[in-house]
């Protein structure tokens, strides 16, 4: 599965929410530094989904609000 993923860092809770049929966005605490929120990023879309964190990865947009993310099953 592929989604689009609107990130949202700094936020008072960790939260994800469909914005649209493949498209999220997601808060989370972690500041957008060395990496930290993208693996906040990856927790948060493998909580949601219920997959393993080794089964969601960021294909695009590491350095961007805006993430293109395949959760395989």
């Amino acid at each position: 599965m592929k989604i689009i993923v609107k990130v949202k860092t700094k936020a008072k809770e960790e939260r994800l929410e469909k914005i649209g049929e493949n498209a999220f966005a997601v808060w989370v605490k972690e500041p957008a530094e060395k990496g930290k929120a993208n693996l906040a990023v990856i927790k948060a879309v493998a909580k949601y989904f219920k997959a393993p964190q080794n089964k969601v990865a960021i294909v695009a947009g590491l350095s961007s609000r805006q993430k293109i993310i395949i959760i395989e099953s």
